[in-house]
């Protein structure tokens, strides 16, 4: 008889899931991904419109001098570029994949739902309104307005016949999006701000500097670390709300929790580098190729793999047609439009 309610009672507790993984697959790429970043980094400092050799780049770092043009390049150019870049690959990265697990949503990404055009607006209506605030200022607004952009998309995604589908929320992200940023260029015309707007527009990392690294990096290292804490329920919430709940995650709780820091995450990254997409939709899925299904290893992963993508893609905006510029955000695009097309094709018959 004891054995029989022994096994009634396991019976009624849910097993756990088996969630495919590749622990070493992810540790090559946490070490390996580390190093290339570091080596792209310094890459990316030597090359230009002016091309600077190593050994410039170790003094400039390590014995500066500020009588040397070279330099004044590296420390107050292109460093604050570089670093900038692999913070916002980072940020922009880890905000897809947690929409992406906590949503269930392959096409989920801060700059097809919303968040990246809510914000942009926000900065427009600061521009305009309240010109002179410090960045500290807006970054704040920028999560405010991420937070709007995102509230109107899910919102109106779940007004649809059927219920919220990926390819209705991408539908209605394109639609707040497309309304956002008319909203944005009509504030920048009248008020007479589109050159103070175009850089946002474009997207890009050019003219980041020390004390923008400085007020960003805070709230990066501590939404990375806050993603990092939740990785193990949005992996639960990723293989549904039924099962998350069974094996007891408060899953209204983490999904609040998970989407502020998508929310600073994403408005951080946005306040320094503009309108760039596609990151957080590229990434997490190239991420779950290699590593599985594991959100613990998911989200290091696609911070460094992001981190490596944006930094490579402004060394390529920078060095493709010298001394001019490709918008980072145009270049990036080219990378995540066919992916996007791709993924709307898989996904179909969610229309």
């Amino acid at each position: 008889m004891q054995a029989v309610s022994d096994m009634t009672n396991d019976a009624a507790q849910p097993s756990a899931p088996i969630i495919r993984s590749r622990p070493l697959a992810a540790a090559i790429i946490l070490f390996g991904g580390f190093i290339a970043l570091v080596v792209f980094v310094a890459v990316s400092v030597m090359f230009g419109a002016a091309d600077i050799d190593w050994m410039t780049v170790w003094e400039a770092i390590f014995r500066f001098n500020p009588d040397l043009t070279a330099h004044q390049i590296i420390r107050e150019l292109r460093l604050p570029r570089v670093l900038g870049g692999a913070m916002v690959g980072a940020s922009l990265a880890v905000a897809g994949a947690m929409m992406q697990g906590m949503t269930r949503n392959p096409m989920a990404d801060s700059g097809l739902l919303g968040l990246n055009a809510g914000a942009g607006l926000m900065m427009a209506i600061c521009f305009a309104f309240f010109p002179g605030l410090s960045f500290m200022t807006l970054i704040l607004y920028a999560f405010v307005g991420a937070g709007i952009g995102a509230g109107l998309v899910y919102g109106i995604g779940s007004l649809a016949r059927g219920g919220l589908t990926p390819l209705r929320l991408v539908l209605a992200g394109a639609a707040v999006s497309a309304l956002m940023t008319a909203l944005s260029e009509g504030i920048a015309l009248y008020f007479h701000i589109g050159q103070d707007l175009a850089f946002w527009f474009a997207g890009g990392v050019a003219g980041t500097t020390w004390e923008q690294l400085g007020l960003m990096a805070p709230w990066v290292a501590g939404a990375l670390l806050a993603a990092i804490m939740l990785s193990r329920s949005i992996t639960l919430l990723s293989l549904g709300e039924e099962v998350a709940a069974g094996l007891g995650q408060r899953t209204g709780l983490v999904k609040l929790a998970g989407m502020v820091v998508v929310l600073v995450l994403a408005g951080s990254a946005v306040a320094v580098v503009g309108a760039v997409g596609f990151v957080g939709l590229i990434i997490p899925h190239l991420t779950r190729y290699l590593v599985g299904v594991d959100y613990r290893w998911i989200i290091p992963c696609s911070a460094i793999l992001g981190s490596l993508l944006v930094i490579l893609s402004d060394l390529a905006a920078r060095t493709i047609n010298p001394p001019s510029e490709i918008p980072l955000g145009a270049l990036i695009a080219l990378l995540g439009v066919p992916f996007f097309l791709y993924l709307a094709r898989k996904e179909r018959r969610g229309l």
